[in-house]
């Protein structure tokens, strides 16, 4: 079952070709952990989905409170039994059918929809995981490129890249040919103390755990964090590569090209983010 605009109905009768998400790409979405009941992090995912709304120029309804929204994922949870468990909550929000490239209105719906998953807390995943540029098209640093929209062609095309090419991941690169992220994820490099990420203004997603570790490494004396453009050459010289998102949490990179890294910043990174989840 999934909610749509407040009704619980079955996953197949929501949509018509004229919805603009599916015509136009006019829509985003925030993916939320759920651990029995509790959306981890959803302040920071409302906020985020506040102002990408905003920078979409769509209206947001007097009724989209945080608790409004919180309480529409709770339900959508509980009617697929996934209350006592863990899950993946997507939540969508596209443009009213009508019009063209230009909207007849700038009023919105909203889908929820869940999927259970395994694991309750962030689990350190220490086997290969591989990654490579992917060179083929690139990312265009500006707002529009910092949103969970559903214009993810480049990451369709860039997946199906690395499945051809025996590939765990690819890095994204801008047009200023820095790294901006990963295919489903923010990147972290780590060199001697320092640990780097890309600037909001390189075109990176404004991520969810990415927000929670730069808080947690500037609690930490013996790191320091820079946001920073990362260079491919920098790649080659780093100590440790890791991805993060909500789902995953954080995910080592173990190799890129013929360099290897190391997992250790990552595991003292991802003890303090399952403390982070447990206290929040």
């Amino acid at each position: 079952m999934m909610n749509f605009n407040g009704n619980l109905q079955d996953n197949n009768t929501v949509i018509t070709n004229n919805n603009r998400a599916y015509a136009y790409g006019d829509g985003l979405f925030e993916t939320i952990k759920a651990v029995h009941g509790k959306l981890l992090f959803f302040e920071d995912h409302y906020f985020r989905l506040m102002a990408s709304m905003r920078i979409m120029r769509m209206e947001i309804p007097m009724s989209f409170t945080l608790e409004f929204l919180q309480d529409e994922i709770l339900k959508t949870i509980k009617v697929n039994q996934l209350d006592t468990a863990t899950c993946r909550v997507k939540l969508q929000v596209h443009r009213v059918e009508g019009g063209l490239y230009e909207p007849e209105s700038n009023n919105v719906e909203f889908i929820v929809s869940v999927k259970a998953l395994d694991q309750d807390f962030y689990l350190l995943n220490e086997g290969d995981y591989e990654v490579d540029l992917f060179k083929d098209f690139y990312v265009s640093p500006s707002l529009i490129s910092t949103l969970k929209s559903n214009n993810k062609a480049l990451n369709v095309v860039g997946s199906i890249y690395a499945k051809e090419n025996k590939l765990d991941n690819c890095l994204l690169i801008n047009t200023n040919k820095t790294v901006v992220e990963a295919l489903n994820g923010n990147v972290f490099l780590v060199k001697g103390n320092t640990i780097k990420t890309p600037p909001l203004s390189d075109g990176c997603l404004k991520g969810i755990i990415r927000k929670q570790l730069i808080e947690i490494i500037n609690l930490m004396e013996e790191y320091t964090l820079e946001e920073a453009s990362i260079s491919p050459f920098e790649i080659q010289k780093a100590d440790e590569m890791f991805i993060t998102n909500v789902i995953t949490g954080i995910q080592p990179v173990s190799k890129y090209r013929k360099k290897q890294f190391a997992t250790d910043v990552a595991k003292t990174l991802l003890q303090k983010l399952n403390v982070k989840v447990r206290l929040s």
